[in-house]
């Protein structure tokens, strides 16, 4: 399963970079992706309440963890990597959108 985690962690990371988000601190120990979307708002909770509408895809406000995590986003790879892949699929074509 380490594996398979590392591999789940490794598609989301290339994906989310390649879309131009920085990731401060890449995971070791948990099934989390904590990302700066600050190029896209400053108001976290805003936009993932906006990618769930128009995106259909379920990630976390930053500010959900404290003022310090205003303009991040958090995201998992607990899912199978076909999720993964249809997930970061949905946030390319939201952020194509914008």
């Amino acid at each position: 399963m380490r594996i398979e985690y590392n591999h789940r962690r490794g598609v989301l990371i290339n994906g989310l970079k390649n879309f131009g988000f920085t990731i401060p601190v890449e995971p070791v120990g948990a099934f989390y992706v904590f990302v700066n979307a600050r190029h896209l708002s400053r108001d976290s909770y805003k936009l993932a309440f906006d990618i769930l509408e128009k995106a259909h895809v379920g990630v976390t406000p930053g500010v959900d963890f404290g003022s310090g995590g205003e303009g991040f986003l958090r995201l998992s790879y607990a899912n199978s990597v076909e999720n993964i892949i249809l997930a970061l699929q949905r946030l390319e074509a939201y952020l194509a959108s914008r």
